[in-house]
């Protein structure tokens, strides 16, 4: 993107010297809001641990450490979204593993983790600077951006001119001088902003907000009138100005900016791998869809962030998330765990029919649906609450032997997938082979899971022959992966 002179050329003289000016400056920015002064540097773990690609692939997932934002990752109707997000969970099939994220609004907590092997990844839309290169690697990047400054349009902008609109908004960066502009406090924006002061002559008044403050909510209360500016980078401000229309994002503060994930610098193979595989997908039309979905669809983005289903706005997972907080409080279940399963079941489609018959919501066979008290299983009460007590009548028969209630959840989360009886015989396999028959990670789960081969399913403690475990163990990592993505996004 270039700038263009003006009528007169005074504004496009000055403009010269203030990129001439940029080169020499040291631009450090986030897509959102995070520190990135000699603090992280020296707060950085200098040995990180040591974890490659081999025992990613190993662990069975890949763990990504994003932030909740319009952009990056956020849940809308129950499904987690964001360029990030589905990125992150292209590559994670490409690796044949599962897809962790770990959400965290700090880029000093995230460096923090990712070194301490807490994730593999930094799924923010991070720039490349030189003092993150001491600590991280980063990717090749994936686009390019600039700061742009975020400033209210006069009221009845509307009515203006193009040239009145602009002689009423800050187009020359000069005019910056003496004006207050509101950031997070030890942002990038900050140190961008003291070194436009330099380039300008003139100091502007820096107000450094709380270090909580996320980008697209300073950006929100310039829109309210709340404050005059704030600084965002450009692909976000961008996104935003759709939710806004009162806002005006095209006075840019800076040069472009790289922007790319960061892995631990000890893990070259995942490095090498990730690179690989992006260089692959930018080639192929799939990226292209993924980034005009986020960045270049601005009424999508505002029907999203505008949802009371959606964590960017609301509260909510679900239209049917009363039924389900009252349905979930009857066997003390935490209502989100319940909601994933019901988004695992149907995607919350009370029409929704499986191949083998299974019906509605919590896709229950007509038989066993009229057995816990359902007549009508598209009815989404009835459904939930057929749902709840199979459930419950699963979870009082496997209390009798697994008290710890966490482990029993998996335990009546499979059964109801599968069913009782393949569930009992890898119990009684896992007993036979010497492994903890009240564990399921790695101990029950693995024996279901090879109830699909003869020397397992037709062994004589084997009552129900032979099972596709693949399918009831995925279903339950499924379900409590999502679960703690609700978890992390959506209030109790």
């Amino acid at each position: 993107m270039m700038f263009k002179l003006d009528k007169n050329g005074v504004t496009g003289f000055l403009q010269a010297i203030f990129l001439f000016m940029s080169l020499l400056s040291v631009v450090a920015c986030r897509s959102g809001n995070e520190s990135t002064g000699p603090e992280v540097v020296e707060e950085a773990a200098v040995n990180p641990v040591a974890l490659d690609l081999d025992r990613i692939r190993e662990r069975g997932s890949l763990i990504a450490i994003v932030d909740n934002s319009s952009t990056g990752y956020f849940l809308y109707k129950g499904q987690p979204m964001g360029y990030e997000y589905d990125l992150l969970a292209l590559f994670a099939k490409h690796l044949k593993v599962n897809l962790e994220v770990k959400s965290t609004a700090s880029i000093d907590k995230a460096f923090d983790m990712l070194n301490k092997g807490e994730g593999d990844v930094i799924a923010y839309s991070l720039t490349v600077t030189k003092a993150r290169k001491k600590i991280v690697s980063f990717t090749d990047n994936h686009y390019t951006t600039r700061q742009v400054l975020v400033q209210r349009r006069p009221e009845g902008w509307r009515n203006m001119t193009r040239e009145e609109l602009d002689k009423a908004l800050i187009r020359n960066q000069v005019d910056l001088i003496g004006k207050e502009v509101h950031v997070r406090k030890s942002s990038s924006y900050v140190e961008r902003l003291q070194h436009l002061s330099q380039e300008i002559g003139g100091d502007i008044v820096i107000i450094e907000d709380r270090d909580s403050a996320e980008t697209e909510e300073m950006i929100r209360r310039v829109a309210f009138g709340h404050i005059e500016y704030t600084v965002a980078d450009e692909s976000v401000a961008f996104i935003n100005a759709a939710y806004y229309p009162d806002i005006d994002v095209k006075t840019p503060i800076s040069f472009p900016q790289q922007i790319a994930w960061a892995v631990r610098k000890n893990a070259p193979d995942l490095l090498s791998e990730m690179n690989n595989w992006m260089a692959d997908i930018k080639r192929q039309p799939t990226f292209n869809v993924i980034y005009k979905k986020y960045f270049q669809s601005p009424r999508a983005s505002l029907r999203r962030a505008k949802s009371d289903f959606s964590s960017l706005g609301g509260e909510k997972i679900s239209v049917y998330d009363d039924l389900i907080k009252v349905a979930a409080d009857s066997i003390g279940w935490d209502w989100r765990l319940l909601a994933s399963q019901i988004y695992q079941e149907s995607h919350f489609d009370p029409n929704a029919k499986s191949w083998a018959g299974a019906v509605g919501l919590m896709q229950l066979v007509p038989e066993t649906g009229q057995r816990f008290g359902a007549r009508d299983l598209t009815n989404p009460r009835q459904s939930i609450f057929a749902g709840i007590n199979h459930l419950k009548f699963l979870d009082k028969l496997w209390a009798k032997t697994i008290d710890d209630e966490n482990e029993r959840i998996k335990f009546v989360l499979a059964s109801y997938n599968v069913g009782l009886g393949h569930v009992v015989d890898a119990r009684e396999l896992a007993k036979k082979y010497g492994k903890d028959p009240k564990v399921w990670d790695g101990n029950v789960e693995y024996y279901l899971f090879m109830k699909s081969k003869p020397a397992f399913f037709r062994d004589p403690v084997v009552k129900s022959g032979y099972c596709r475990g693949e399918e009831p163990v995925n279903y339950v990592k499924e379900i409590l992966i999502r679960y703690d993505q609700y978890k992390q996004l959506i209030n109790s």
